[in-house]
């Protein structure tokens, strides 16, 4: 390993697991409303409709505080922003065991995602402080890992929790919100301890570690965008936002519906936190592998696009079948896919963005992503009240991945043809 790689590997060590820990946190909040619904839809009288829309808002806030709070993150530094972001998301998360019908399920999804919303914008825009564009992807998929890992932990852990029904009059999903939230809160100050604002604010590097990872990135920024107007209007932007609507519109109507589609199977609570954390150890193994093989290649289209077609094809297959088995596999594929693919797309925003325009362009990317998280769930929920099961959603699903892969396949043609930054073998 050269001298300049074992400064990024150092980088790596101190940052990766701790960011790795909050985007757990955070992943698990936002996703056990899926594991709540076991229970909570039966004693609140949810509808499929309900649930699913209700689950989907989350997103909406999401998406509309992106490019605002990563404005804000970018003004003011990491550091002092994640803090008020966690303490703001972890107080929102153990609210909603205080949910009593569908008017407050709405709105305090809604201001949970609005919350969470400069999170994972901010921590992708953090990791351009400090990593150059030949790293950013194996990072960002080790980063990313706690995708997958929120539900190999959070699965059997909700569903244990899910058994503390009745405890001290509440309701099992009620401990699962308390429970899950509070970590959040605690780690907002762990946040102003250990993520320094950037590589000249890290003690824990020598001056001549400092002086390289600030040369590395500075050879690289002379050659990027760095206004935000041009940046939010850039074809590229809108396209790979388009592109991550058809990842999370699958990602995220898996992981909602998945623990759903598992008790349907004839599994107990219990039994189906640890069935659903199979599929989600199998993601995490192609989401890091794939990543470190993008980087090797230095190419990312085809790292993109590959993924996003063997989810399509995983939920063709989920769409025809009634064995219950195959199906879990299809949909272990399906999501082994979606989560391979965030890699490579993440890093290829921020190839051709700096500073203030990439503040703005990933959050904007993250945003039209993000709608995509409120339309899966939507899907499945409207669609398998229709039909009643989830044939349909699972092939509207598949056609919009398909036609997502082709944006990628047209975008990497344009890529290839302009005069533009990003380097990489396409």
């Amino acid at each position: 390993m050269t001298e300049q790689g074992q400064v990024f590997a150092k980088c790596a060590w101190r940052l990766i697991p701790f960011m790795g820990l909050l985007y757990l946190v955070s992943f698990i909040d936002r996703a056990n409303v899926g594991f709540a619904a076991l229970t909570m839809n039966k004693d609140l009288a949810f509808s499929p409709t309900i649930f699913g829309f209700g689950a989907g808002l989350f997103s909406v806030g999401y998406a509309l505080f992106q490019v605002p709070s990563n404005l804000i993150l970018e003004r003011v530094g990491p550091r002092r922003w994640v803090f008020c972001i966690m303490v703001a998301w972890g107080a929102l998360s153990t609210a909603n065991s205080l949910v009593q019908g569908p008017v407050s399920f709405y709105a305090l999804r809604f201001f949970l995602g609005v919350a969470e919303a400069g999170f994972f914008p901010g921590m992708i825009l953090y990791l351009t402080y400090w990593f150059p564009r030949a790293y950013r992807a194996r990072f960002i998929a080790l980063f990313m890992a706690a995708i997958p890992m929120s539900f190999i932990i959070g699965g059997p852990l909700s569903g244990a929790i899910l058994g503390l029904d009745g405890v001290s009059d509440l309701a099992g999903w009620q401990w699962l919100f308390l429970l899950e939230g509070l970590p959040a809160f605690l780690l907002a100050f762990a946040v102003l301890k250990f993520l320094p604002d950037g590589p000249t604010q890290a003690s824990w590097l020598s001056t001549g570690e400092k002086k390289t990872v600030v040369a590395s990135l500075a050879t690289e920024a002379s050659a990027k965008h760095h206004d935000l107007w041009p940046a939010l209007c850039e074809p590229r932007v809108l396209a790979l936002g388009l592109v991550n609507f058809g990842i999370l519109s699958g990602l995220y109507g898996v992981q909602l519906w998945l623990p759903q589609i598992v008790q349907a199977m004839g599994f107990s609570n219990l039994e189906s936190g640890f069935v659903v954390a199979l599929p989600f150890i199998v993601g995490m193994a192609a989401m890091i592998v794939w990543g470190r093989l993008s980087d090797a290649r230095e190419e990312r289209i085809w790292h993109l696009a590959l993924p996003k077609l063997l989810a399509a094809s995983g939920f063709a297959v989920a769409s025809v079948t009634q064995d219950h088995l195959l199906v879990l596999v299809a949909l272990t594929l399906v999501l082994a896919g979606l989560l391979a693919a965030l890699g490579p797309m993440y890093s290829l925003v921020s190839s051709f963005l700096s500073g203030t325009a990439a503040a703005g362009g990933i959050a904007l990317v993250v945003a039209i992503g993000t709608l995509g998280g409120f339309a899966g769930p939507t899907i499945i929920g409207v669609l398998k009240k229709a039909s009643g099961g989830y044939a349909a959603s699972m092939a509207a699903l598949s056609g919009l991945l398909v036609l997502t892969a082709a944006i990628v396949l047209a975008l990497g043609r344009t890529m290839a043809s302009a005069p533009v930054v990003f380097q990489a073998k396409i």
